[in-house]
Order: structure tokens, then sequence, then C-alpha cells
């Protein structure tokens, strides 16, 4: 069986509609962790690859919204690559809290969070990944 063989294929039940992120990650499964602290993700399903280190997918939640992880295989042709030129944006009720647990858990602040002139809370952050994220909301009636 090859590393992108598994021996727990995904549920072939499982339709996920719109457009899913698919992070090619050094870790996928510390990441997994990470979001979870960091983003308040829930991890559905994971398949670890046959070497018993990397994943071959891992299924996460992430604000209602779903995220695919997996490691890189650079020997099957998937290798990192420098992540640049998108967000993942998160739009969240209480935007303060998001951000608080996001610096929390390691991310660092790439824009403060600030109201902005369409009237929401808005910053951003960049996980130990790469990743970008965006976080926005409301503000809060009392600094409204």
């Amino acid at each position: 069986m090859s590393a992108l063989q598994s021996p727990n294929p995904a549920p072939t039940s499982m339709v996920i509609e719109g457009v899913t992120p698919y992070l090619r990650l050094p870790d996928a499964a510390a990441a997994s962790a990470f979001y979870q602290q960091a983003f308040g993700a829930r991890e559905v399903a994971r398949i670890p690859a046959d070497d018993g280190k990397r994943l071959l997918h891992c299924h996460l939640l992430v604000n209602d919204g779903v995220l695919f992880l997996n490691d890189a295989f650079p020997e099957y042709g998937y290798p990192l690559e420098p992540y640049q030129g998108f967000t993942l944006h998160l739009q969240v009720p209480e935007p303060r809290v998001w951000w608080a647990r996001a610096l929390d858990a390691g991310c660092t602040v790439e824009m403060e969070m600030r109201k902005e002139f369409w009237g929401d809370l808005f910053g951003r952050v960049r996980d130990p990944y790469g990743v970008l994220w965006s976080i926005g909301g409301p503000v809060p009636a009392e600094t409204a």
C-alpha cells in the first residue's frame, strides 16, 4: 500500500457543497490541534498515511465551515509551497473573542482589529503555518 492509499477511506456518503479550502501543511495533525485551539475548529475525520506520521486527509469544521488539511507528499508531487494570495475569513458574532483566542494560541497580528468603514470590527492574523486569516464581525453595542 502506498502512502497515498489508506486503510481507512473517507466515507463515500459525505457530500460537501460550495468551495472548500484544502491546505497542504508540514504537519497536518499538529495544524488540526492548533486550529482547534486557535479557531474553535472541530475535527470531523482524519485519514492517516501508511507511514504513521502524516495525514492523507483531515476534515475540520471551523465556524460551521469546512476546512480540509493534509501533509505534503513531495515524493508523489505534492511538495510544500508558500502561502500567498488568499485569506481565510471568519465572520463571527463576537470578533474580539475569536481574535483573543487566535492570539493566545500563537497567531501573529498582520493588521490590528479595528472598526472599518463598512461598520464591522476587522483584523488579520497569520498562523504558525503561514496562512493568513481575517476575523470580522459586529461592533459591540457598548462601543458602537
